[in-house]
């Protein structure tokens, strides 16, 4: 069954009038709109528009103050996410759920309701893997596996209850190009056996190249509807903010003297399932933006820890404005004013459970001056919580609410203004606009420019090659904890790119020798 033939048939599921309300804030008011079977529909919105709790309402694990649900001609009131899924409903959330020292059949058995036997769901993995494009080692370790293939096993783990309607949120935003191109194909070839797919992205290009139709939701409510395939990204972002999007521009500037320098940085994993750096070597200058791009898990998380002060590097190896700072810890770095953002929001960058006052001071008392001889000045620590909220749009009923109270996206552009509010004079972030709106990202990627502008050298690590692209002046790619050579960013082709994240460190010499 085709896209085109579906849209004649009846609809699949129906939301009639959904309101969701929780202190302060109404998540969902009167939405209501429809999903065929075949189809790929999009669900738009900026952080906060409402995505999120209306999924979860679909999914069973938030329950609607008012409206109804049909799905086929029939009442549908799921009390949890299993009888969702009894009911044909199937989820592949933007955070994977899976335990890195389980192979990957046990991982898809804790996933469902009713697991056949170890040997049938082997057979079975297998066989649906095999079918949709999506091939799958049932043994395979998951803390072996790739980004790419850990989702994999959340996709797989949904196709094997037989969805009749498919939730994906943020799917591509941990995939090469390649892989995306493998996801599309599986998605395209479950529409056309009728099931249909509730498709969250940030990533317009996507939406337009795979949706049939678009739902746009702004402050919890429906806006606009749309075939977003007859609209232009910048449209659609359009329609997502009420205005214009801006586009983030570069100033003109001349690189300053080295800040940053890596001589031969190798460290070893820093758990079992990580990747050890292996002779990394780079030089940072002042007013420079340096993009690190590479598929997820091949060192990432190690440079940022080397370079944040968590992991302790040799002796020589990461110097600052020439001098050796490796035996120092994250405090010190802050203090001489090396600045990191790492790519996980929650437990890391913030502390879910504390307000956004308190995840404030947390790295910012020594630049900010947040204490006295031991005591904190709480009103100075309120006063920067609040320049952060209002100078980066983050869109919480105020500093006392706790981190974890905040969308994803709100909550990345609170941890990346705290940093920058700083004044750092180099700030290492990783994965920046992850799961942010399109208007979010803009945003977050200007006020990156305008930090170089001002003087500050900056390292951004992303798996999104078009926000490097557009960004940085020069370019670089991890792969297996090891760096290919920068080189300037204008210019690269696609080619090029891949290569470099693929392992061809040397490329440059190469091509220099020839």
């Amino acid at each position: 069954m085709t896209g085109s033939e579906s849209a004649a048939n009846s609809p699949l599921l129906t939301l009639e009038g959904l309101r969701k309300a929780y202190p302060g804030v109404v998540a969902n008011d009167n939405v209501s709109f429809t999903i065929r079977p075949g189809e790929v529909h999009a669900l738009l919105g900026e952080n906060g528009a409402g995505k999120s709790t209306l999924v979860k309402m679909i999914y069973g694990l938030v329950k609607p103050d008012r409206g109804e649900m049909t799905l086929e001609n029939a009442p549908f009131t799921p009390a949890n996410p299993a009888a969702a899924r009894a009911a044909g409903v199937a989820m592949v959330f933007q955070h994977f759920s899976l335990f890195n020292a389980l192979n990957v059949a046990e991982n898809i058995a804790l996933g469902m309701d009713n697991p056949p036997s170890p040997r049938d769901l082997s057979d079975q993995i297998t066989q649906v893997s095999e079918a949709y494009g999506l091939p799958l080692d049932p043994t395979r370790i998951v803390g072996d596996l790739s980004a790419g293939e850990r989702q994999r096993v959340e996709i797989i783990r949904c196709l094997l209850q037989n969805p009749r309607l498919l939730i994906m949120d943020e799917p591509t935003s941990v995939l090469t190009p390649q892989e995306v191109e493998i996801l599309f194909h599986t998605l395209r070839k479950l529409t056309s056996e009728g099931t249909a797919i509730l498709y969250i992205s940030h990533k317009l290009e996507e939406i337009r190249s795979l949706c049939e139709h678009a739902t746009v939701l702004r402050l919890g409510q429906v806006v606009d509807t749309c075939d977003p395939r007859e609209k232009t990204a910048s449209e659609l972002a359009e329609m997502m903010v009420g205005e214009s999007l801006h586009i983030p521009t570069r100033a003109k500037r001349d690189l300053g003297e080295v800040v940053l320098h890596l001589d031969g940085l190798s460290l070893p994993p820093s758990s079992s399932f990580g990747t050890s750096l292996k002779d990394i070597s780079l030089e940072l200058r002042a007013g420079e933006v340096l993009g690190i791009g590479g598929v997820a898990g091949n060192g990432q998380d190690e440079l940022l820890t080397a370079l944040s002060g968590e992991i302790l590097a040799p002796a020589g190896a990461v110097c600052l404005h020439g001098n050796d700072i490796g035996a120092l810890g994250p405090n010190p770095r802050r203090e001489l004013g090396l600045l990191t953002a790492p790519e996980e929001r929650l437990g890391h960058a913030a502390a879910p459970d504390m307000s956004l006052t308190e995840n404030a001071l947390l790295t910012g008392a020594v630049r900010e001056n947040l204490t006295t001889h031991g005591f904190l000045k709480w009103g100075s620590v309120k006063d920067f919580a609040e320049k952060i909220i209002a100078d980066f749009d983050v869109r919480t009923p105020g500093p006392e609410n706790a981190a974890r109270s905040l969308s994803g996206g709100n909550l990345q552009k609170f941890v990346i203004g705290r940093e920058i509010l700083q004044r750092p004079e180099v700030l290492v972030v990783n994965q920046p606009t992850w799961g942010v709106d399109a208007s979010a990202a803009a945003s977050i990627r200007q006020a990156l420019l305008d930090l170089a502008a001002g003087g500050a050298a900056v390292i951004v690590i992303s798996q999104d090659l078009d926000e490097l692209m557009e960004i940085s002046d020069r370019f670089t790619a991890l792969n297996e904890g090891r760096l290919a050579t920068p080189r300037p960013a204008q210019g690269l082709s696609v080619e090029d790119i891949g290569l470099m994240m693929g392992g061809a460190h040397d490329m440059h010499e190469a091509e220099a020798s020839t």
